[in-house]
């Protein structure tokens, strides 16, 4: 059993996606459990000898700041709090995204800020490490003050309330905690605060997104790449000379990776080529290259972000000191996923012009990519289905970060809208997914017109791995599974980009 344990120290992408996928299991470090235990000592101390008001702590909470509770109720405050926000609505967040957001709150609560209890960390990592995960909704959080309505169902269960989902199936936690042998968890003061407060939602569908969106950035080199060759196209546009006197690092990581694809290739070089090609391939590396740009500068935010400790009052044992601030304002993570679902958006818009422009009947393809067109239909709707997806990515890509409405009572009177954001960004990437399978469904036929056999190698070999999923069409048939095949394919399969050229 692999396991990584979670201490103050940073954590990438990289090792969130090895957590993830190799299964790993998290234990507490001696450091984050010194940590934890030392803020709650201190905020223990402090509520024993100190009587002036600490928000959240010793008050109600939002516009009822400046209620004061009494020492005997603040475990009711806190458990009241959880219960009263657990307002989520919508469908049901996605299990890995709810994996992701119990990861990134253990992390965060590993600082010793928050003031929680060593139990009640350990009881989430309890969580994770057995699948038992929060029943969570999309819809509820306003991405300030915290995601309050996610993060609430999040925690639901460590009080044995709310729902998980345990071997697939949705269980009261009730009854999972009893089969676990575990008593709900009493919430001491600031607990539920820590709980609630936070960017966890918003950051875990960032993580999720980001990771996709790296691996589709890949992959729209692969698919265009299979369209050029298809439309008998240019390499010039790709040439080095370009990219460096317009240097983004983005088109010229773009250039590169097109000169290695296309390496060993016959038809990139053949004779009898237009002048020029249209933009949706001539200006490849430019618009590819910003993609990957944008994709760089949200990782930027979103490391940071999940580095970070968001919950708020924020406790600073060694300096006394208890401070009410705006770090679970969500606006660095709305701002950046605005930004990737604009960019996510044009990387599915210049993929669907170049299927358009494959099926058009032009340089020498027949018409829809099929023998005798008309009888056939060929891969017409294929083309459609890609417009009808990008044209909703247009409508998704309004920025959510824009709006703002006024909550409790006024005293919230600005917020990110960072989880529409958020939810929005993600079907803009599965979206984007759809649209890449589907041009690489039309550039596999199309380039069959020309004879795999001559484009590059690397080239050829993911052909020929994708036809053991995905036919040739030569007559008409029913096709959506081959779209969702085609899906899939870019779902699973594994590659190296070849490396004939380096920086």
């Amino acid at each position: 059993m692999k396991t990584f344990s979670i201490s103050s120290q940073p954590i990438d992408f990289s090792v969130i996606e090895k957590i993830i996928t190799q299964d790993m299991k998290l234990v507490l470090s001696g450091e984050a459990r010194q940590k934890i235990q030392h803020c709650r000592n201190y905020l223990d101390d402090k509520l024993t000898n100190h009587s002036d008001p600490i928000y959240g702590i010793t008050t109600g909470f939002g516009s009822l700041c400046n209620i004061n509770v009494p020492a005997d109720d603040l475990t009711r405050l806190q458990e009241n709090l959880v219960m009263s926000h657990a307002c989520g609505t919508g469908a049901e967040v996605d299990s890995q995204i709810v994996k992701l957001m119990l990861l990134l709150k253990i992390h965060a609560l590993s600082f010793g800020n928050s003031g929680v209890q060593v139990q009640t960390v350990e009881r989430l990592i309890e969580f994770f490490n057995h699948d038992l995960l929060p029943v969570v909704y999309e819809q509820g959080s306003l991405g300030a003050s915290g995601d309050l309505a996610p993060l609430a169902h999040l925690s639901l269960p460590l009080l044995g309330l709310g729902e998980m989902r345990m071997e697939g199936k949705i269980t009261s936690s009730k009854k999972v905690l009893k089969k676990f042998g575990r008593s709900p968890i009493t919430l001491l003061s600031k607990e539920g605060l820590a709980l609630l407060n936070g960017t966890q939602f918003m950051s875990a569908h960032g993580v999720y997104i980001l990771l996709k969106a790296q691996k589709l950035a890949r992959m729209a080199d692969i698919t265009g790449a299979l369209s050029l060759e298809a439309y008998n196209g240019r390499i010039d546009p790709f040439m080095a000379q370009l990219h460096t006197i317009r240097p983004h690092q983005g088109q010229i990581q773009t250039a590169r990776n097109f000169r290695n694809l296309l390496h060993g290739s016959q038809l990139i070089d053949s004779p009898g080529k237009k002048v020029q090609d249209p933009y949706s391939f001539r200006c490849i590396p430019q618009v590819h290259g910003a993609v990957k740009d944008t994709i760089n500068y949200v990782s930027s935010v979103l490391l940071t972000e999940i580095n970070a400790v968001t919950d708020n009052p924020t406790i600073f044992p060694d300096e006394d000191l208890v401070l009410s601030g705006g770090n679970f304002h969500g606006e660095p993570l709305a701002f950046a996923l605005d930004f990737l679902a604009i960019a996510l958006a044009e990387q599915g818009n210049i993929s669907e012009r170049r299927v358009y422009r494959l099926i058009s009947g032009q340089r020498g393809l027949p018409e829809f990519l099929v023998a005798r067109p008309g009888l056939n239909s060929g891969f017409m709707i294929p083309q459609y289905t890609a417009a009808s997806i990008v044209s909703q990515n247009k409508q998704l890509a309004t920025p959510c970060s824009v709006d703002s409405i006024t909550s409790s009572n006024e005293q919230e009177d600005h917020v990110s809208m960072g989880a529409n954001a958020a939810t929005k960004t993600m079907r803009v990437v599965k979206n984007l997914q759809q649209i890449l399978a589907i041009e690489l469904f039309a550039a596999a036929q199309a380039l069959e017109f020309r004879g795999t056999d001559l484009t590059s190698p690397f080239l050829n070999a993911l052909l020929s791995e994708y036809r053991g999923v995905v036919p040739f069409i030569k007559d008409d048939q029913v096709m959506y599974p081959h779209l969702a095949a085609s899906s899939d394919f870019i779902d699973l399969v594994t590659f190296d980009f070849p490396e004939t050229e380096t920086e």
